[in-house]
């Protein structure tokens, strides 16, 4: 058995991010603003998220595309606060949205109708009418079942739906089990096999006017190899598609791009760039691809205040937990915990279990993680939590939803005020009959 891989430094933590530096005076810096000064003013713990960082991060992507026809939707699912989107939007990118809610947040945000994508395997009949009502470039349709409820529901109010046919490629991402999208087992997309005949199926459907295909093999990916492979196999389908007189004119490509939790590099858009011209390069389609977590994780940090220290100074407990960011107990994920201040930055490490405050041993950010001594009082962020963070929080243990700042240069200010107690309960009603 291979020896774990040792943690990186804090140090190493920070010089694989340009948009954290550590300040001899100051502390630990996105982009430009102390991160102290927003935890002694908003408490902890408090979520910030970098709008420099997601523009330059999705600037980099976008000159990797050059000289395709290829589009940025951005997976909304990731983080949909309305900041966040407009800072994404007014930055050129359109939406990917899973649900009316993110339909609603993306148009609220100023996103064009038509630069919103409708993925998921579950579209409600209220949502397909809303969609359908906003014009929205593209139903991303994923079973037989959603195509006919389409066309029964576009038949109805007299509109034309644009769908691609997301396809499942049986392609395994090499990612965690949890997340990924692309095997025949997945409950994601029409089966390969399948594809041709739907599509044949659909193009002489009323209310339907299909486009293109889609396929999304899954998140946090790091290698190339599970792209191509599933780029293949969809330039096959369009050619075969094509030879039956079929048009198709789009090939929504997915999203998937992995990040560096640790210092390793994440996924290259040069090199995924490189892998959709090699497969579409020929094919005159307009590309699209859907990033969430490689535009906004790195993007965001989650700050924390240490609690008390126990065990014999094993056990670093904060007052941010499982129901703030909840990656780690799901998923087992690794995240960065840098300290704030440069003093304890610098620190001899020694291993140790950063755990939250609610009643569940799932609720632990890190088991053995080499980290300076933390004090009571002491504050720390935990990296690379702008994406799959805020978003999947909950008020578990009536612990109130933490407020959000966001920073843009030396800017900063609140986006999202700390929920107050009252408000946890401010929707619910006793009825009567229990008097």
């Amino acid at each position: 058995m291979s020896a774990p891989e040792p943690d990186p430094s804090v140090a190493e933590l920070i010089a694989a991010r340009p948009h954290l530096t550590m300040h001899a005076l100051d502390g630990l810096l996105l982009e430009q603003v102390p991160l102290i000064a927003i935890a002694e003013a908003l408490g902890t713990p408090v979520w910030v998220y970098g709008a420099g960082t997601m523009r330059v991060r999705l600037r980099t992507l976008t000159d990797a595309l050059a000289g395709l026809d290829a589009h940025v939707h951005y997976a909304v699912k990731a983080n949909d606060h309305l900041a966040v989107l407009g800072v994404l939007g007014r930055a050129g990118a359109g939406a990917d949205v899973v649900s009316a809610g993110e339909l609603r947040r993306a148009r609220a945000a100023g996103i064009a109708a038509q630069d919103i994508v409708f993925s998921g395997v579950g579209k409600r009949t209220e949502e397909i009418r809303l969609a359908l009502a906003e014009s929205i470039g593209q139903f991303n349709v994923e079973s037989p079942a959603e195509l006919a409820m389409i066309a029964a529901i576009a038949a109805d109010m007299g509109r034309t739906a644009p769908v691609v046919l997301r396809v499942n490629p049986d392609v395994d991402a090499g990612t965690h089990a949890k997340i990924t999208t692309g095997k025949a087992e997945n409950k994601f997309g029409v089966p390969y096999g399948d594809a041709l005949g739907l599509y044949a199926h659909a193009a002489g459907l009323p209310g339907i006017a299909p486009v293109g295909l889609a396929l999304h093999i899954g998140s946090q990916i790091l290698s190339l190899a599970p792209y191509r492979a599933a780029f293949a196999r969809a330039a096959d389908l369009v050619r075969g598609l094509r030879s039956q007189g079929l048009s198709v004119q789009r090939m929504d490509c997915g999203g998937g791009l992995g990040i560096g939790y640790r210092d390793q590099p994440g996924a290259s858009p040069a090199a995924f760039a490189g892998a959709l011209r090699g497969a579409f390069g020929g094919l005159g389609l307009r590309l699209a691809v859907e990033p969430g977590r490689w535009l906004v994780g790195p993007a965001g940090v989650l700050l924390a205040s240490v609690i008390l220290v126990k065990g014999g100074e094993r056990f670093v407990v904060l007052d941010a937990a499982m129901n703030d960011l909840v990656r780690p107990a799901m998923y087992d994920a690794w995240h960065g915990i840098v300290p704030l201040s440069p003093v304890d930055a610098v620190r001899p490490p020694a291993p140790v279990d950063v755990v939250g405050p609610v009643c569940e041993t799932s609720d632990t950010f890190a088991r053995g993680r080499a980290l300076p001594p933390l004090a009571a009082g002491a504050r720390v962020a935990i990296l690379d939590a702008g994406a799959y963070g805020a978003v999947m929080s909950s008020t578990y243990n009536a612990r109130p939803l933490a407020p959000i700042a966001l920073v843009d240069g030396a800017n900063w200010a609140v986006i999202r005020a700390r929920q107050r107690c009252e408000d946890l309960w401010a929707g619910e009603s006793v009825p009567t009959f229990l008097d």
